[in-house]
């Protein structure tokens, strides 16, 4: 992907969360000169991964398969001694008609929210042994009721519907064509999406970036190469 591009795709989602009243915390405007002189007190930003990570899972069309994520908060698989959060909370924001390919995690159980703006639609199905896609009922749980959906079946979540996803349950989404884009949010188990996404069939999960403008934000991917703690 192109950092004007992101650059792009970042200052959309900042001003469509305007309209929908979510604002967003001080931390999702630092641009990069921020970020290289970060206050040592500030240090989570960077160990777990809070802020911007937009992805097109390698499939260089961002408006049909891709995905814009904002984290709030999130614990660390790696160190829970300093960081002993067992929780995590996103927005992810999905355009309309943009779909997610189907991916479980191993260890990650969420909450997927409409909070308002168009329908979404999702597929589901098991994972099995192989973790290819199983021919048995999917249990989920949508806005505290069970139900079973058939293998590869489908549900909708209208603005104020959640619904809850298991490890080892493939999800694929897409917002409804024609409803508007939606303001998701997840509020889940601690999550590293390094590690913990096993995707069916789609590319990178982080994007290669080329650098074509200078990056207005940065995204978690590029803490390693630019953040850094200001010392004291």
């Amino acid at each position: 992907m192109k950092r004007s591009e992101i650059n792009d795709i970042i200052d959309y989602t900042v001003e469509a969360a305007g309209k929908l009243a979510f604002p967003l915390p001080p931390f999702a405007f630092y641009n990069r000169e921020r970020w290289e002189m970060l206050p040592a007190d500030e240090r989570e930003l960077i160990d777990n991964m809070l802020g911007w990570d937009i992805t097109d899972f390698g499939c260089g069309d961002f408006s049909k398969i891709g995905l814009t994520i904002f984290t709030f908060r999130n614990g660390n698989f790696h160190d829970k001694i300093t960081y002993p959060k067992p929780y995590c909370e996103k927005l992810l924001f999905v355009r309309d008609g943009q779909i997610l390919p189907f991916h479980f995690h191993w260890q990650k159980i969420e909450d997927i929210i409409n909070r308002g703006g168009g329908d979404l639609r999702l597929k589901l199905f098991n994972a099995d042994e192989k973790e290819d896609f199983a021919d048995t009922d999917v249990l989920v749980s949508i806005d505290g009721r069970k139900m079973k959906v058939p293998a590869g079946g489908e549900v909708v979540l209208h603005p104020g519907q959640s619904i809850t996803l298991k490890p080892y349950q493939y999800h694929q989404w897409q917002g409804v064509p024609g409803t508007g884009d939606i303001a998701l949010f997840e509020v889940s188990s601690t999550n590293d999406d390094r590690v913990d996404n096993r995707f069916h069939e789609a590319g990178s999960r982080l994007p290669e970036i080329e650098e074509d403008v200078p990056a207005k934000y940065l995204l978690f991917k590029d803490y390693e190469r630019y953040a850094s703690i200001r010392q004291s």
